[in-house]
This record gives C-alpha cells, sequence and structure tokens, in this order.
C-alpha cells in the first residue's frame, strides 16, 4: 500500500517500547506522523530489540515509504550499590562516607566506581538520583570519600550517580554498547546514538566500529562535550541535543540557551539535529499537553531543528498515538505562520566553496525566485540532500535515490523526502524520470516546475554539478 509523502518539513521521532511494540501500534504511529523509530537500549535487551525491528521493517514495507531506525546506545551508567531495603535518609548538613567496597560496612554507602574517586578533589559537587540529591565532598582518597549533604532526601539501590563539570577517565562505550552496536550492524539500523559523549576521541572510536555502515549521532549531554563540540562534530554525522541529563548537570536556566547554540551548529555544519527530552512528558499520563509543552516543540521547529523526538510519551505512555499527532500538529502550525521562513532563514549560512553547495544555494535561490513546487536531488550517498536541506528551502525536497539505505538516513534529515530509483542515464531520462516520480509519488501536479540538481558523469556519488528546470506534464 503506497502512503502519500508528508509535506511536513521537521521530522518526528517516536521511541518504541512497552506501550507502542507491534505492528499495528507501529503502523498507527507512522499514520499518526512518526518519521523515525528509536530503540533505546537502555531499557531492551537484544531478542526484543530484534523482534521490534523486525516489526518496524515490516510496516515500512507495507507503507512503501522509506524509514530510519536509530538505536541509541546505553552508555556507562554510575550508580550506587545495594542499600538497606527501604533506602537511607540522607539529611541535610549531615556527613556521608562513600567507599569503592562498603557493602559490609555499616552506615556506608557503596560506589563501585574507581573512576569516580580518581575525577573528583575537595568541594566537587555530587549528585544522586537525577539531581533529586546534592552533596559537596569533602575529603576524598583512592578508596573512601566523604561528602556533606547539601540537599537531602532518601536514597535507594542503584540511583545514578552524576559528577557535574568532572570529566571521567571512562570511554564512551561499555561492553554492552559494543555488543549492542555489532547486534545494530547486524540488523541493519541505519543511525547509532552515541551515549555519554565527552570528547572526539569518543566519536572516532564509534565511527570506526561503525565502518560506515550507520550514520552516528552524538548525544550532547554532559558538559565536558560542549568544550570540543568543532571537534565532535566534525567526526559525527548528526547531533542529539540530550538536555534531560544537561539539565542535571548544568543550571537548568542554561539548557534553552546551550539547545539554540547546539542547533544552530549543526546547521551551519549542513547536519542533522535532533531535540529530545521532555518535549510532550505531561502526555505520559495526560491525553493533552501543557501549553508550555506545545511551545518548547515549536520553539524547535522555530529554530530549524531536522527533528523533535518523543521518548517516554510513546515508550509507556497512555496516549501514544495521541503524543505523536499532537507534536505533528503542532509543527504544521509552526511551518505555516507567515513568520516561520523569516525566522528558519534570519541566520544565513554561507555555502562552502564547492561544486555542489554552489548548486544546493542556486536551486535555492532559483526555486524562491520562480516558485517552483519542489527540489529534485538525485543523490546515492545522501549528500546532496544533505546539503540542499541545509539550505533550509521553502519547498519540498524530493531526494531520489537507488540505495535504500540512503533513503532511510535522509528520512531523519529536514524537508527530504526520499523515493527509490535508479541512477539517470541521459540527460532526457534525467528530466523525464524526475517530473514522472515528482507527478505519480511525489503529488506535484501537471504544469507545476521543478529544480532538478544532479551530477555529470551521471552516477558518480559526488559530483553535483548540474541545475535544470522542469516542467511537471
Amino acid at each position: 500500500m503506497k502512503h502519500p509523502l508528508r509535506r511536513r518539513r521537521v521530522k518526528i521521532i517516536a521511541t518504541l517500547g512497552p506501550g507502542s511494540w507491534g505492528q499495528e501500534t507501529i503502523a498507527a504511529l507512522m499514520d499518526a506522523g512518526a518519521d523515525v523509530f528509536r530503540l533505546n537500549m537502555s531499557h531492551l535487551d537484544q531478542e526484543t530489540a530484534t523482534q521490534v525491528h523486525a516489526d518496524i521493517r515490516a510496516v515500512e514495507k507495507e507503507r512503501g515509504e522509506a524509514c530510519a531506525i536509530l538505536m541509541d546506545l546505553q552508555g556507562p551508567k554510575l550508580r550506587v550499590g545495594v542499600l538497606p531495603e527501604g533506602g537511607v535518609a540522607l539529611e541535610e548538613g549531615a556527613a556521608v562516607v562513600f567507599a569503592r567496597d562498603g557493602s559490609a560496612e555499616e552506615g556506608v554507602i557503596e560506589l563501585p566506581h574507581p573512576e569516580i574517586f580518581a575525577a573528583l578533589s575537595p568541594g566537587a559537587l555530587l549528585l544522586l538520583d537525577d539531581g533529586r540529591l546534592r552533596l559537596r565532598v569533602e575529603s576524598v582518597g583512592a578508596e573512601r570519600m566523604e561528602a556533606r549533604v547539601k540537599v537531602g532526601g532518601r536514597l535507594t539501590s542503584h540511583k545514578g550517580v552524576t559528577l557535574p563539570g568532572a570529566r571521567l577517565p571512562i570511554p564512551a562505550l561499555t561492553d554492552k554498547d559494543r555488543g549492542d552496536l555489532a547486534l545494530g550492524l547486524k540488523l541493519g539500523v541505519d543511525w547509532v546514538a552515541l551515549s555519554f559523549v565527552q570528547g572526539e576521541e569518543d566519536v572516532r572510536e564509534a565511527r570506526a566500529l561503525l565502518g560506515g555502515q550507520a550514520a552516528l549521532m552524538a548525544k550532547i549531554e554532559r558538559p565536558a562535550a560542549l568544550e570540543s563540540l568543532e571537534d565532535i562534530l566534525r567526526f559525527a554525522d548528526g547531533l542529539m541535543v540530550a538536555r534531560g541529563d544537561l539539565g542535571v548537570e548544568l543550571p537548568i536556566q542554561r539548557i534553552p540557551g546551550i539547545q539554540k547554540g547546539l542547533v544552530r551548529m549543526a546547521r551551519q555544519a549542513g547536519k542533522p539535529v535532533v531535540v529530545a527530552t521532555q518535549m510532550l512528558e505531561s502526555m505520559i499520563d495526560a491525553a493533552v499537553p501543557t501549553r508550555a509543552e506545545v511551545s518548547d516543540v515549536a520553539t524547535a521547529v522555530f529554530e530549524g531543528a531536522d527533528a523533535v523526538m518523543l521518548s517516554a510519551e510513546t515508550a509507556v505512555g497512555k496516549h501514544a498515538r495521541a503524543a505523536v499527532s499532537m507534536m505533528d500538529a503542532t509543527a504544521r502550525q509552526v511551518e505555516g505562520e507567515e513568520s516561520y521562513p523569516g525566522i528558519l532563514h534570519a541566520q544565513r549560512i554561507a555555502p562552502e566553496a564547492t561544486d555542489p553547495d554552489a548548486i544546493a544555494t542556486a536551486a535555492h535561490a532559483v526555486s524562491d525566485t520562480l516558485r517552483t513546487a519542489a527540489i529534485i536531488c538525485y543523490t546515492t550517498s545522501g549528500s546532496t540532500g544533505l546539503r540542499v536541506a541545509r539550505e533550509r528551502p521553502r519547498k519540498l525536497i524530493l531526494a531520489f535515490t537507488p540505495n535504500v539505505a540512503t533513503a532511510r538516513r535522509l528520512s531523519l534529515v529536514w524537508g527530504v523526502r526520499c523515493l527509490l530509483t535508479e541512477d539517470a542515464r541521459s540527460f532526457d531520462d534525467l528530466a523525464g524520470r524526475a517530473c514522472r516520480l515528482a507527478r505519480e509519488d511525489g503529488g506535484i501536479g501537471v504544469g507545476e516546475r521543478v529544480i532538478i540538481t544532479a551530477g555529470v558523469p551521471f552516477g558518480t556519488p559526488g559530483a553535483t554539478n548540474l541545475l535544470w528546470v522542469a516542467t511537471v506534464n
């Protein structure tokens, strides 16, 4: 069954979980507007991930439209050890002792991570349970540490530990991540999100393991990553603004500014950027979101983010389809506002001095001048689609590619809709095929004009050097 291509530019990522497993629900989420599905390996075992992947691909085949699968790796998890049943009360002002092997000592909290003791020094802040409990380190050695409670509460077993501002001497990839990554490559996932990124070395290691078989998205969730953004972005294929973890380690009022800066930086680099975490959080239980949540989604759309992401809202929420529909409706409303193009293009991004960038920029300008219905890109690797999307044109971007992997990866990119077709074989075939597919599958009407970009010699990846104006007949 062939479904019509969506005209919405920003893409929607839906996380799958117990509340949304199964082909029927996946199809319903796709009908509601989901473009990409996320497998959160923090909460999935490999058997379940394999089944969910197969279900997505079955729905994708039934619909006849490429759909990306994003595997989100768990990354290192720093947690306290086992505590007495019911936990322990940490009272404000009290001294607390942590030890690497404190399970047998009464009144001592086990913290089985030597890297934490190595990274901390007196005066450092220690956060527990997603920042709900806050302590200040007073003394620290290789095996034991004493801290003073600043914000108290009850601490239970295996709660998370966060060290704001500290750069931990541990790699981003754990043994579990490596196993999950191997599974993802075997299954054929399209994007891999790397957690706990602190610097370019983390991204380079993951990129080497991927070997070009999937695109790499660096999650910006630690303050240390903010100090190496240019290097991280150089080796990553995209960014995810993981606002939840950033908001634990940094003052929460800084997050909106950081989000805006990250979106701008990724757009300038021509790489996809995803805004994530708590976008419609109240819809985990409520049938409608708050006005503030809708405004949050709208802000990301106005900023020109490639995608907005739903996490628990679709993974375990009671109103998964309604959450996707609300995000879709919000994005469509924003993109239809008169102010949207002006806000989107307020930050002019200068093209690089290359043939493909010059053609992409010219395609945008000609499309605006002639008011064409679409910009059509013949692309093998996907780079041309990315370049045109970087321009954020007003009209639909249709990417024609012979590679299903390219089509799937581009389904996460702003404004791009992919159609599978062979490379053009001649100039006549170039225009004829483009106009026919634009009419039959792209929803472009007879008599409307389109811009076509391609590379000569035909079928040469990265050789975009041609711009053609054609009329659909």
